[in-house]
């Protein structure tokens, strides 16, 4: 029997070649993108679970309050280290790190790479799976831990052990052990070398003077609890231990553990709370991959039912003919399951195929699970579910008719008696898939207005032909003067300078601080930056009041430049001349300049200040124009082997850099662009059969109206203006729904655009425009039939 269901089925697909096609192909379409979303989602909630103690290993973070601003910071001082493991038992292991970026030389191989000093207990809090070497590799001060990525990028096939690297061309180390690569979905993804916490004590001069400085917070600490021990609890015992110390700082430092499986998902703090995080984009594309998934189903189960109604008579005719109730319902439920299996065979290819180029705009290797039984599990689960659901209608509502009446009096009686049944539901679900293609279009739009919005921000400084070269290695150090004109003397270099880190990151402030008008009770936090003389004139800043550094001035190693937000904050009305106190010392302010975005350009710019003294460790270098950028990074390259033979030259363009900022916002435009695309291409395509199938039903009624004069655009109208209803509804329905959701998610951004009215009128038209362009096709075909050959073949 059931071959015989199997055998009909497959005639009747081959019969409905088109239905089948749009059948099989969107929910196909349907499904491969509920798989991709599925292994990003499953991807995205894996995160550190590579790692054995995930659920027991935390960063101890603290709350800070600047004024009245409450801010968190994954940074603490390395007496806190101790701290923990001599007075606190809740912690089994504690260990200190610091993220490096550092040169590596191993005989002719030179890269740079990034890493981290750790201490031992590093290695088995965070399941560093070692291949070969032991866990007490790093008890000794001059050893190295490499990747297995690493050591073969350095060393091929050749065995590292025992092999020796230089470390920023300063301190030579000796392979001690190999490591797996930490996998993709692990925070730790990107570290390719561990080496000692002794090793930075003992090379790093300010890491040495840091060993008691409880406000010296540039590090991290990383705890791992005991069995059954509770992250809450344990924050409670250690969130005023700074507090509790000898002067205690007006910042007012409170400490948490930040457990490793939030890492990921649950990074977002604001005013001294966690408010989530990646986590909202994990539910916005699983909401977003079970509507694209639900259109897909929405298509087959409506086309499924205008196409039973066809079936009435066959149904009449089987009955007559002895066959069983049961029999009827068996044979449209393996029709209707046929074809889902079918789907989603497609769907595995589809899903395959697409997986690469989802993969790259996502920033993710994930890979098919063709060798899970859960992923076929549930594609054979869900399979059935669709199947028997978008079979229901015909196998139960039709199989229940008399032959009788069916037979008597033909499709029209069942029409009357289908009636609203099957057009209301019909109606129902068009309006509910073109509700959800154009809440997935108007949120796009706004996701890359946002971006665009912080684009058009003004930077306060020309990133174009701006580069920037680490000082990486202690030969680059003491050379300013000469380096410079060198670099001058190419005619490939317009200006050079250096400062205490990148132009487009901030790096750390002081709340040691005093200015003319301040309450003893104000403690704001200030950006510092420590520039050389010409670094205004190097990055491009803009002058608002006042002059910029110039060696001219003997007084300049106490001047100093603050930008429009510290004015602002300050309550300056004058500010040049103006005389304040950063630690103890005077300074006198000699310029102000517009404020630069240097952090996230979706929030204000923080209060800033600029020094001529201090340690730097950035050089900054503004290309001249008119020559090619190839010959210039040439004449530079040249020059940096002149003074740095032993290191590469490595640079970065800071426009480069800059854009890296949109990241986040542009993967995720990117991936709702492209459901939103495959949502309103499955919906077209359900609407593309349904119109078919009702111009196919209304063959007869369209001929009489031709014989009695209609003209095409008349018919056109009759058949097009149904589905435009259904549209308008869409729109009315999916716009306030599209503006709560959107205006929600801009409120998480302190700058932001305004939703548009254009945008949900653009969106209308263009819903409208596609629906007609879907819907005209099958309409003009068969308003254009000549009438004689339709009335005939009724």
């Amino acid at each position: 029997m059931l071959k015989n269901y199997l055998k009909i089925a497959c005639r009747s697909l081959a019969k409905n070649k088109g239905y089948s096609a749009i059948n099989i192909g969107g929910l196909a379409l349907g499904m491969s993108v509920a798989m991709l979303i599925g292994l990003w989602i499953q991807d995205e909630l894996s995160y550190d679970k590579y790692h054995k103690n995930y659920d027991r290993v935390a960063q101890v973070w603290q709350y800070v309050t600047f004024d009245v601003e409450t801010t968190a910071y994954d940074v603490s001082p390395i007496p806190m280290a101790d701290e923990l493991r001599s007075k606190y038992p809740d912690f089994e292991k504690v260990s200190l790190g610091k993220g490096s970026q550092s040169l590596l030389v191993a005989g002719e191989k030179k890269i740079e790479m990034a890493g981290k000093y750790v201490e031992p207990d590093f290695l088995d809090m965070m399941t560093v799976k070692l291949l070969s070497g032991t866990n007490k590799a790093l008890n000794d001060p001059g050893a190295i831990l490499l990747s297995e990525s690493l050591a073969k990028t350095l060393f091929g096939s050749q065995d590292p052990m025992e092999k020796v690297i230089r470390i920023d061309n300063k301190t030579d180390v000796k392979v001690a052990g190999v490591y797996e690569d930490f996998p993709g979905n692990s925070s730790l993804k990107e570290t390719t070398y561990l080496v000692p916490w002794s090793l930075l004590i003992s090379t790093d001069k300010y890491a040495k003077g840091a060993l008691q400085q409880w406000d010296e917070n540039s590090w991290q600490v990383y705890v791992q609890l005991k069995e059954g021990g509770d992250f809450g609890k344990a924050s409670a015992k250690i969130k005023d231990i700074r507090m509790k110390k000898e002067n205690p700082p007006g910042y007012k430092p409170q400490y948490f553990l930040h457990p490793m499986h939030k890492w990921h998902l649950y990074s977002d703090f604001e005013n001294g709370q966690n408010v989530g995080g990646l986590i909202t984009y994990v539910w916005l594309f699983g909401i977003i991959g079970t509507f694209v998934l639900l259109l897909a189903c929405i298509n087959f189960m409506n086309l499924s039912t205008a196409r039973s109604e066809k079936r009435a008579k066959e149904v009449g005719v089987r009955k007559a003919i002895g066959s069983l109730r049961s029999q009827l319902v068996g044979q449209f439920f393996s029709e209707s399951l046929l074809v889902v299996f079918m789907a989603f065979l497609v769907a595995v290819l589809l899903a395959a195929a697409m997986l690469p180029f989802f993969n790259e705009v996502a920033y993710k290797t994930m890979t098919m699970p063709f060798f899970e039984p859960v992923f076929w599990l549930a594609g054979l689960a869900f399979c059935l579910f669709t199947g028997l659901i978008a079979g229901s209608y015909p196998a139960l509502y039709l199989s229940s008719f008399k032959p009788v009446t069916v037979l008597k009096a033909g499709s029209s009686t069942f029409r009357a008696g289908f009636g609203k049944l099957a057009t209301l539901p019909r109606k129902v679900l068009v309006v509910i898939q073109f509700t959800v293609s154009v809440t997935l279009i108007i949120g796009t739009i706004v996701v890359f207005r946002q971006i665009q919005f912080a684009k058009n921000r003004p930077v306060g400084y020309d990133r174009n032909g701006l580069i920037e070269v680490g000082m990486n290695t202690p030969e680059l150090y003491g050379k300013y003067s000469v380096l410079r004109q060198d670099l001058l003397n190419t005619g490939a270099v317009r200006e050079m300078s250096e400062s205490s880190g990148s132009v487009t990151v901030q790096y750390g402030g002081t709340t040691d601080m005093s200015w003319p008008g301040k309450k003893p009770d104000e403690h704001p936090l200030i950006m510092s930056n420590s520039v050389s003389h010409e670094y205004g004139k190097t990055i491009g800043w803009q002058l608002v009041a006042g002059r910029d550094f110039s060696k001219q001035f003997t007084t300049d190693s106490s001047a100093m430049i603050l930008n429009e937000a510290a004015v602002k904050l300050m309550g300056l009305k004058n500010p040049v001349e103006t005389i304040v106190k950063r630690g103890g010392k005077d300074f006198k302010i000699v310029g102000v300049v517009k404020d630069m975005i240097r952090e996230n350009p979706f929030s204000p710019t923080s209060p800033s200040f600029f020094v001529v003294n201090g340690n730097v460790n950035t050089i900054n270098i503004r290309l001249a124009a008119g020559t090619s950028l190839a010959a210039s990074l040439a004449k530079v390259e040249a020059v940096f082997g002149k003074h740095n033979p032993g290191s590469p030259f490595v640079y970065k363009f800071v426009d480069e850099e800059y854009a890296k900022k949109f990241g986040d916002e542009a993967r995720i435009g990117k991936l709702s662009s492209f459901f939103a695309v495959l949502a309103i291409f499955i919906s077209c395509l359900g609407l593309f059969g349904l119109a078919s199938f009702i111009a196919e039903q209304r063959t007869k009624e369209i001929g009489v109206r031709k014989v009695l004069g209609a003209s095409v655009l008349n018919l056109w109208q009759l058949m097009s203006k149904d589905f435009v209803l259904l549209v308008i509804i869409s729109c009315l329905i999916a716009c306030p729904i599209a503006w709560y959701l959107m205006h929600g998610w801009l409120a998480t951004y302190t700058l932001h655009t305004e939703i548009s009215w254009w945008i949900f009128a653009a969106t209308g038209l263009g819903a409208l425009a596609i629906t007609l362009l879907t819907v005209s096709f099958q309409a003009i075909k068969a308003a254009l039939i000549n009438p004689v050959r339709s009335l005939r073949s009724e």
